[in-house]
């Protein structure tokens, strides 16, 4: 099974997959980690960002593994742990740039395509997993908030992770990530046309993830009637 978990920074995508995962076991995949984590290895390189060539060559020679805990999903970089690091506000600021590179896209979706062959389903969230990576996933939803609401998780999330930024810093991260996702020509954030919208702005994280696996669920049921 193949469950596809797209929408914009602050909607709640990654708890909300987790969580979903976690009660179907099946593998969770942070399609965003794996993209923050090659933003991290630029700026350890000191890669100019906008250079393709050279951030193309670097991510075919990263290893990225994402490795299930009990109680999280731990990101490894070329071997070691940077499950904290890639969520730094410097990665933050660089990773929709680097992410809408064409070439290094298509490296990306094939590591991600190559992870669901080999355990046979996972619920995998980002920006255009119903729409580039897994157009013919399972299940689709596109889950979304109200801008505000959007800014005061992503601040709260940061203060949880005790780094240093305002909350004018955070909105303008993400109006500038919107942007950057929605119109970039390679893989552009949007909703599948097949996929269930979900605003979250006023839900729990558990209301979406039993939302989400009601529909799942009412699958099942007709398939047992």
């Amino acid at each position: 099974m193949i469950i596809a978990i797209d929408g914009p920074a602050g909607a709640g995508k990654s708890t909300v997959a987790k969580e979903v995962a976690r009660r179907l076991k099946l593998l969770y995949i942070d399609t965003g980690a794996m993209y923050r984590a090659l933003t991290l290895k630029a700026i350890f390189n000191k890669i100019d960002i906008k250079d393709e060539e050279a951030l193309v060559a670097m991510a075919r020679d990263s290893r990225i593994e994402l490795k299930e805990t009990s109680s999280s999903l731990k990101i490894y970089l070329d071997g070691r742990e940077v499950t904290q690091q890639i969520r730094e506000p410097r990665v933050t600021k660089f990773v929709s740039e680097i992410s809408q590179i064409a070439s290094l896209r298509r490296i990306m979706v094939e590591l991600q395509r190559q992870a669901v062959r080999d355990n046979k389903g996972a619920v995998l969230e980002g920006r255009d997993i119903g729409t580039v990576v897994f157009p013919q996933a399972d299940y689709k939803f596109y889950l979304d908030a109200d801008f505000k609401e959007r800014v005061r998780r992503r601040f709260k999330e940061f203060k949880a992770l005790e780094k240093e930024i305002s909350l004018e810093e955070v909105e303008q991260d993400i109006l500038k990530r919107d942007y950057i996702d929605s119109t970039r020509q390679c893989a552009p954030l949007r909703k599948a046309e097949d996929a269930i919208y979900i605003d979250t702005t006023h839900m729990s994280i558990e209301e979406v993830v039993d939302k989400i696996l009601s529909y799942i669920n009412l699958d099942v049921d007709k398939l047992k009637n």
